[in-house]
């Protein structure tokens, strides 16, 4: 009897050793992968001083410092150098980060926090070169000025004035680390008290009963007041935009992280809870673009989102010790979203789709832009999945 436990306990251990490096080799195959289309890409735009990748449409869509996701590129250069130690990837991190400079002083949106935390925000944290530590600090005091003490939030846009008074995007979320960073950084709690200010409201106003959350809220600036709940990029005003979802859950995530607030690990889980009970999330974990577009399931994936999602669910599982169940739910999935985006279907062949690593992810369906193309938001946060996987991994060991 004794010998026949020991035998099953020895095959259960087999058998977890074996799904464990079968993740493994999932996570280094597909970071080698990203490692040649990333090195590709910055060959490509090497001597094209201004320009950053956005998407690739059968041609190579470029951005300026300006646009919102020009961070990011420079974010997966970063993350690979740390992934590898390829000191040419390093190289290319800098060149690429500098091209950003000037984003440091940009007051006219709220997306300095994207720009600045992905690009010099890893860059820091891997070289702690002081330069970047006073453009992360410029740029915070940039987001700052989006401030308004009446509304208690950062204003997101400022065109479409006849439409909303003070729009708040549920993007906006993301780009608190960026004020958290300075806040520990300089040991000035301003910057924090404009950062928990704005996601304590944003809790309060932009979800629903079930955890989903809207896309925009705006507020009257004179009041405080919310004055209209709306979508820009969902189906509709009332459905659940897959992305914004996957924002609410990474923007929480690491609001707990920074801030150790309960509050916000509650909130997160609240929204892990609604994604993962979701019966309109497919078997293999990457969301359409809308979990509420009536077309479902003939309609468009959202890698961008599982992206995302499996990143901020590996790292909100670790917070969730005394929730063991519901910490390897978050983990399940993580798994087979990372599974499906390393798959032939979502992962570029060598050389293939631009130099961009994922395929199919989903900009702005309602405007027609952006559809089932590579974005470079996608491939940050699916580096930064990977990433967090192979440490998860690794912590099993």
């Amino acid at each position: 009897m004794k010998k026949h436990i020991l035998l099953i306990a020895a095959g259960l251990l087999f058998f977890s050793s074996c799904a464990q490096r079968s993740m493994d080799y999932v996570v280094n195959n597909a970071l080698g992968r990203a490692h040649y289309q990333a090195f590709g890409m910055a060959k490509v735009l090497e001597n094209d001083v201004d320009s950053l990748p956005r998407t690739y449409n059968g041609r190579l869509v470029k951005s300026s410092s300006h646009w919102w996701t020009s961070g990011f590129f420079p974010g997966v250069l970063w993350l690979l150098y740390e992934a590898t130690g390829d000191y040419s990837l390093k190289y290319y991190a800098e060149l690429y980060s500098s091209r950003l400079t000037d984003q440091q002083f940009t007051t006219d949106n709220h997306d300095v926090g994207f720009i600045l935390n992905c690009s010099f925000g890893n860059g820091y944290r891997l070289t702690k070169n002081p330069e970047y530590a006073q453009i992360l600090m410029n740029g915070a005091k940039s987001l700052s000025t989006r401030y308004n003490d009446k509304v208690g939030l950062i204003r997101s846009w400022d065109n479409e004035r006849d439409k909303w008074k003070y729009p708040v995007i549920i993007d906006n979320m993301m780009n608190l680390e960026l004020l958290e960073w300075a806040s520990h950084y300089s040991h000035n709690k301003h910057f924090d008290d404009i950062a928990q200010s704005h996601a304590n409201k944003t809790m309060k106003n932009h979800f629903r009963p079930d955890y989903s959350s809207f896309h925009v809220v705006s507020y009257d600036p004179e009041t405080g007041l919310v004055e209209k709940k709306n979508t820009h990029q969902g189906y509709s005003d009332s459905s659940a935009w897959a992305r914004g979802q996957a924002w609410g859950l990474y923007g929480y995530t690491m609001m707990y992280r920074e801030t150790h607030d309960r509050r916000y690990l509650n909130h997160a889980c609240h929204i892990a809870r609604y994604i993962l009970n979701n019966k309109r999330l497919p078997a293999d974990g990457i969301p359409y673009w809308d979990f509420d577009d009536p077309a479902i399931p003939h309609t468009n994936k959202d890698a961008s989102a599982g992206a995302i999602m499996a990143s901020a669910l590996i790292e909100l599982s670790s917070f969730c010790n005394s929730q063991q169940a519901f910490a390897d739910s978050c983990m399940n999935l993580a798994e087979r979203q990372i599974r499906t985006l390393s798959s032939k279907k979502y992962l570029s062949a060598k050389g293939k789709n631009g130099y961009f690593i994922l395929k199919h992810s989903v900009g702005n369906k309602p405007m027609n832009s952006e559809v089932d193309v590579p974005l470079t938001y996608a491939d940050y946060y699916y580096v930064e999945a990977l990433l967090r996987m192979r440490n998860y991994i690794y912590k099993l060991r």
